[in-house]
């Protein structure tokens, strides 16, 4: 098939033309990120017992845990916004 446009004659063929890939002996994988470490810190003084999670470099949890019978509470690690469980089941 040829089309005319402003002078130029352009070509088209239609059907493929494609070449054929060789078949591989094994399917490819996605790869994988490198598993990365946790780290559990714990920080005690005579008030309070504070506890970390970290994945990577990345803080995931932090819970505080206060020694004079007040609740404990988390802190969004991105917000510092503190969050207390007010009931539990």
């Amino acid at each position: 098939m040829c089309l005319l446009l402003g002078g130029a004659a352009l070509a088209q063929t239609t059907g493929s033309a494609s070449t054929p890939q060789p078949a591989s002996s094994s399917p490819k994988l996605p790869k994988q990120a490198p598993e990365q470490a946790t780290q559990r810190i714990v920080v005690e003084d005579a008030s309070t017992r504070i506890d970390e999670v970290r994945v990577g470099s990345e803080t995931k949890s932090i819970d505080v845990h206060p020694k004079n019978g007040m609740p404990a509470y988390q802190v969004a690690p991105k917000s510092g916004e503190r969050t207390w469980k007010v009931l539990g089941f």
